[in-house]
């Protein structure tokens, strides 16, 4: 598609604005800022008649002049007729009458209905203006776009250009977010897809000058003007809530109109918000009731997105497994990062059939999953297939509600089975403040495992503490031993012949490799699967039920084997046979089960009936903070008497892709909520997976200091002396990197073809210096930018396509918990304003700073992250030391860039709930313990401590698993089993935990401080942080707000957040000259940061 562009749509120049966007990415619902190129030699008039490019190349019709002469009697702003007549808006919404006056191409959001400037959404047929309503983040129509995911849109046909669809000159793409336009002549452009392949011996175009269309939140104004600003005035008022809700009722009811979602009628769509969760739970129905129906949010959001992915046109190649089951191989990439394929997730294909074969269709389950894409599923019924036809083929996601049925049942057990937690668990789960019941515990001599590493002295801390507690979690950072750590747990729980013990994790990699952890430690281990994955390969095969099953050689078992080879044989069996070889197989897996001293699975698998039907008194579940509250607990409805959490909250939390659920609160972990109710965690201490200088900044920013490294430097040192790192003893830098971010072909995330480009090379060179494929992997926060290099590496690469084929290209999140040598980070955001979405997130940051063991490079434009205190912080770092460069690789030099000026660093809501952040308090007692709810109502009206009574009852004084005493007073619960406080500031020690506090348990030398608070809390009106967990208490408050000791702020002016010295507990900090109050003034947290 080519055409020129006149005076009467100059558009004086592309200047890049950024805009927010609220939008489901990466499984979770984020602000995005969306920011579109500048381009600065874009200005291209025509003088040139309509007829003088009709036709393009190929038979693309070209189009015509948007300055060129036009009929008479057209007029721009008003349309056909001219003037005002036909901007008939209306001031009511409700007014029917003046609606149905409006033409049919009016816009469905604002009712702007200028030819010039609308456009019609190819997929609904619905039609939007390109003006952006004050509170909209965008145009109307790329708003509209990127909310219902579509990208395909036509002119108007009184419109300059006439009627026709936005597509590629070469090659027809109609994608509106990946379409660009090239100057070809002085007075010609053409629209020309993002990196299509341009003979030059037949256009001689200077693709260096390509834009995107959609620049400035809007689509480029020389063609689809936008209207005036009379206009603007006239246009039916409308705000991004109702936008929201009218996109959300479009799926049901694709005739909606505004007026329904403002007057509430249409009958379909509730305006009702989901009640939010709490901190604390008067009893488990309340509980259930507040989580059930966000359960059922998720799952109706899930199911939607699912069922709405569907690929035509697919080719396929056939092949067969080893188990002799058909396998189908595709390349299959959702437009959507939150539904990642995974092994073992279903899908179905299908083939409508031709005149030599019927139609067919097929589920089958994902078992191979590459790099490139190519996903491969063993399909169920691979006897009809039709494996002589390779292309035509249709690719639909099956939505599977077992999961969250799961979830609801065990909401519901928890509520109304006494059996399913002891009692302190249940209140404790309810945010109950009770006294620990005293465990019998015989404790070994020695903490570590048979067959494990030798523990260090925090692991054997951690081991010995958990032990002697009903309730534990325990922080696991980075590369700290966490899996060691949790096997030796689960060794000694299984040796205090205290019955099975149950170990979960939301995900199966986690599961797995507990799994082989725990089978060293020469335990009997049984590694339960769901059905749907009992084909999928895995390391730990020989330890799955289905497994062992197979290979039972008890002479009782042979019927059951002789079933199980003729139905392998046959297909199938006849109907008694298969009510026989069900019977037999039930018995065997109940045998084993029964048999094992410890059951693996994830926690949805732990709501199978096979699992079910058994009780586990001890429960671990691994990698809890990422897995919702509700899946967390279907596992612990088991029985559990002792439950250890194992995660950490510094790093990401659970994905929840519906908005509506998460920002209700689904998305906290139960690890966070229990640390916010002063649950304290046990942190591990030792670090044996970075080179010492790569952890410097990640344990100096996220763990207050407290990590000490396992390894060396020389044991880190990386290989070959080809790679040009600035200094080779600190393997690490920052590459600046000033191309400008686009957004991607979803319109959802985004790319920065100069950082891809830049990988390529850093990749090249890794591997030329002898460094493998899979010791490399390149992440980046954004799937447009991983699915971009990914392509680009295999088109431009230098050397093989197979090496480039082997390098691993992940998301952040798809990285967390994993590790590789050497971690390419690709920061994207780059642009004018301080926009850099998802990177905003200090979780996501640690996760991207701490994967890598020997070599860690980050490219990213620092101009633009300097602007955000966390990222400022980090520039910092690497400029002293002297690894902030530029230029080419082969002569890296120190950069010279400018950085904004520093913001004391406070993270954001989410970051500092998870930090122990006071939410929905009036006030703090000791401890940080609240004592008032948001509503101001003492939380015990009568002055009494918490006394528990029988399930579900909650009395003051007295009663069973009674205590005595206000918070924080001598004898009363909380303080029990707590250190002594003292008045520690800036890093002054408190006192210690005393032999006395864990009954006859000796904790030798002190090591660390417990419990310490700092000053100024009587002087000033401050409350410290309670720093449990690291050496020192590092904070430091003052008059002005100093910063903390590692670059945190005590107070930020923006979100009126305050990082404590401690993560994971209360830190309350209200500084008269930030926030503008009186110290002693009491402050609502949930307030001031939702």
């Amino acid at each position: 598609m080519a055409f020129s562009q006149g005076d009467a749509f100059a558009h004086g120049g592309l200047a890049s604005q950024p805009f927010e966007f609220e939008t489901q990415e990466d499984g979770a619902s984020q602000a995005q800022t969306f920011n579109f190129v500048d381009d600065d030699d874009d200005d291209y008039a025509s003088t040139e008649p309509l007829s003088s490019h009709a036709v393009g190349a190929g038979g693309r019709r070209a189009l015509p002049s948007a300055g060129a002469e036009l009929d008479e009697g057209y007029d721009h702003a008003g349309g056909v007729d001219g003037g005002d007549a036909s901007l008939n808006f209306v001031e009511d919404d409700a007014d029917d009458a003046a609606s149905a006056k409006l033409p049919y191409w009016k816009c469905e959001y604002c009712n702007i209905h200028t030819p010039a400037a609308v456009v019609k959404c190819c997929a609904t047929g619905k039609w939007f203006c390109n003006y952006k309503p004050p509170g909209l983040p965008a145009s109307c129509i790329v708003y509209h776009l990127v909310r219902s995911k579509h990208n395909e849109v036509m002119l108007h046909k009184e419109s300059p250009l006439g009627e026709i669809t936005l597509e590629c000159f070469l090659t027809g793409a109609k994608n509106v977010f990946q379409l660009g336009f090239v100057p070809v002549k002085e007075d010609l452009v053409v629209l020309l897809a993002r990196d299509t392949e341009v003979s030059r011996s037949e256009y001689d175009w200077d693709l260096s000058k390509w834009a995107p269309l959609v620049q400035e939140k809007e689509l480029v104004q020389w063609l689809v003007k936008k209207p005036s600003d009379a206009e603007a005035l006239r246009a039916r008022p409308c705000n991004v809530a109702q936008i929201n809700k009218l996109e959300e009722l479009w799926r049901t009811n694709p005739s909606a109109q505004l007026q329904d979602v403002v007057l509430g009628e249409g009958g379909t769509l509730s305006d009702a918000e989901p009640t939010p969760v709490q901190m604390l739970y008067e009893d488990a129905y309340q509980y259930q009731n507040i989580m059930g129906p966000l359960v059922k949010l998720e799952a109706d959001y899930d199911k939607h997105m699912k069922e709405t992915q569907t690929q035509e046109n697919v080719s396929v190649r056939w092949d067969m497994g080893l188990n002799k089951k058909r396998i189908a191989y595709f390349q299959f990439c959702t437009p959507e990062a939150e539904l990642r394929l995974l092994t073992g997730d279903e899908l179905s294909i299908r083939h409508p059939g031709d005149a030599t074969h019927p139609s067919w269709q097929s589920n089958g389950t994902v078992v191979r999953l590459s790099h490139s894409e190519e996903v491969g599923i063993e399909l169920r019924n691979g006897d009809a297939a039709p494996i002589d036809l390779t292309t035509g083929f249709s690719i639909d996601l099956v939505w599977n509600a077992v999961a969250y049925d799961r979830m609801q049942t065990a909401l519901k057990t928890f509520a109304v089975d006494e059996t399913s937690v002891s009692g302190y668990i249940y209140h404790r789960l309810l945010g109950h403040e009770v006294e620990q019941p005293p465990m019998r515990v015989h404790l070994p001599r020695r903490f570590g495992a048979p067959g494990l590493p030798e523990l260090n002295h925090s692991q054997v801390f951690t081991v010995k503490s958990v032990l002697q507690k009903a309730f534990s979690i325990v922080q696991g950072p980075p590369g700290t031993g966490k899996t060691v750590t949790s096997a030796s747990i689960v060794y000694h729980l299984a040796k205090q012949n205290q019955g099975q013990t149950l170990v979960c994790a939301p995900s199966n990699v986690a599961v797995d490799q507990l799994t082989e952890k725990i089978h060293r430690t020469g335990l009997r281990v049984v590694r339960f699967c769901a059905k749907s994955r009992e084909t999928v390969e895995s390391r730990v095969d020989y330890l799955t039920l289905h497994y062992q099953v197979r290979h039972l050689d008890t002479p009782d078992r042979a019927e059951l084997h002789k079933l199980q080879l003729l139905k392998e044989e046959l297909g199938e069996l006849s109907q008694a046979d298969e009510k026989k070889f069900y019977s037999l197989k039930r018995a065997a897996e109940r045998e084993i089960l029964q048999a094992a001293d410890v059951v693996c699975c994830t926690c949805s698998a732990a709501g199978d009936p096979r699992i079910t039907s058994l009780r586990f008194r001890q429960c671990l579940i691994d990698e809890a903070t990422q897995a919702t509250e509700p899946e967390c607990l279907i596992p612990i409805v088991l029985g559990a008497k002792q439950l250890v959490l194992v995660g950490d909250h510094c790093q990401l939390g659970p994905v929840v892709m519906c908005k509506t659920a998460a920002k209700a609160g689904l998305g906290q972990s139960l690890f966070e909520r229990m640390v916010r109710l002063n649950l304290r965690p046990i942190r591990l201490q030792v670090q044996y997976r970075m080179h010492p200088c790569l952890s410097e900044f990640p344990s100096n920013t996220f763990y207050e200091g407290d990590l000490q490294n396992g390894v060396t430097a020389s044991e880190r040192m990386p290989v070959g002396d080809e790679f040009p790192w600035p200094n080779r003893e600190r393997p690490m830098f920052f590459y600046t990197c000033l191309g400008q971010e686009e957004v991607s072909a979803s319109g959802t995330s985004y790319l920065n073809r100069t950082e891809a480009v830049n990988v390529e090379k850093i990749v090249t060179r890794l591997l030329s210096a002898g460094v493998t494929p899979a010791q490399i992997g390149v992440v980046t926060p954004y799937d447009g930018q991983r699915a971009y290099i990914v392509s680009y590496m295999q088109r431009c690469g230098t050397l093989r396509q197979a090496l480039y084929m082997e390098v691993e290209v992940a998301s952040v999140d798809a990285f967390q918990g994993r590790e590789k040598d050497y971690i390419i980070l690709s920061c994207v955001r780059s642009n004018e304003r301080q926009g850099i979405g998802f990177l905003n997130d200090p979780r996501r940051l640690n996760v991207a700073l701490t994967r890598a063991k020997y070599g860690l490079v980050v490219l990213g434009n620092p101009k633009v992250l300097s602007k955000q205190p966390l990222w400022n912080n980090l520039l910092v770092h690497f400029k002293e030391q002297e690894v902030l460069v530029e230029g080419p690789l082969s002569n890296l030099k120190c950069s010279m860039v400018q950085f904004a000026r520093p913001r004391k660093f406070a993270p954001d809501s989410r970051m500092a709930a998870a930090n122990g952040a006071s939410r929905g308090f009036d006030r703090m007692g000791p401890h940080g313990i609240p004592e008032g709810l948001g509503d101001g109502t003492p939380l015990f009206p009568d002055g009494g401590n918490l006394a528990v009574g029988p399930r579900g009852q909650r009395q003051n004084g007295g009663g069973r698993r009674g205590q005595g005493g206000g918070y924080g007073q001598q004898g009363g619960g909380y303080s029990q089993y707590d250190s002594q406080r003292a008045s520690a500031f800036g890093g002054s020690q408190a006192d210690y935990v005393t032999q006395q506090s864990f009954g006859s348990m000796s904790l030798g030398e002190p090591q660390h401080a417990y419990a310490s608070q700092s000053a100024y809390e009587s002087q000033q009106g401050y409350y410290g942080a309670q720093n449990f967990d690291s050496q020192f208490s590092h904070q430091s408050f003052s008059q002005d707000s100093a910063s903390h000791t590692f670059g945190f702020s005590a107070a930020s002016q923006d979100d009126n957040l305050a990082w404590g010295g401690a993560h994971g507990y209360e830190t309350q900090a209200y500084d008269s000259q930030v926030f503008g109050s009186q110290p002693t003034q009491s402050h609502s947290q949930s307030q001031q940061t939702q």
